[in-house]
């Protein structure tokens, strides 16, 4: 049975994925490949990969992105990782799923949630062991993030691998 979050994970957005496809933030092409196992988390549509699926693990710097479209100017937090896309264009995170429990969220596995200010500058950040019930723990992380007036957003990240998971911007 799905909960509903009080947040909403954003995907990188299509026109990013675009560019990813040709070039990653690092300069690299993309490389597709079959994927011989599922699991992999895709940041494109927020969901695991299934086997066989064509996939492209790209360099991704969510930050800078954003902050170009925002003017701020983040300076040495900057920073660029590994994501897994699909190789090709898909339908983004299934519209029935939206606001129904928060990607990739396995009981037990630990989060960072790093929090921006409005200039892209880390302001805070917290370590979550997903709990059993996973909305409940992402809400109160990410609540306790927006209460702080500075924050601009939140990045989720794997802590196992360092890799940005997903982002949360403070809701209007």
């Amino acid at each position: 049975m799905a909960t509903t979050t009080a947040y909403t994970p954003r995907p990188i957005p299509r026109d990013t994925l675009e560019e990813l496809r040709r070039t990653d933030d690092a300069g690299r092409p993309c490389a597709p490949y079959t994927a011989e196992e599922g699991g992999s988390p895709l940041r494109c549509c927020l969901r695991p990969a299934r086997q066989g699926e064509r996939l492209a693990l790209v360099s991704y710097a969510p930050l800078r992105r954003w902050a170009a479209a925002t003017g701020a100017a983040p300076g040495a937090y900057d920073e660029q990782g590994p994501v897994f896309i699909h190789a090709e264009p898909c339908e983004g995170p299934d519209p029935a799923d939206t606001g129904q429990d928060y990607p990739f969220a396995r009981a037990g596995a630990l989060r960072a949630f790093r929090r921006y200010d409005a200039r892209g500058h880390i302001v805070g950040g917290r370590l979550v062991e997903i709990p059993e019930r996973p909305a409940e723990g992402f809400d109160a992380a990410l609540t306790e993030a927006f209460a702080d007036p500075q924050v601009a957003l939140v990045h989720v990240r794997a802590v196992e691998y360092g890799c940005f998971h997903f982002e949360v911007r403070r809701p209007v």
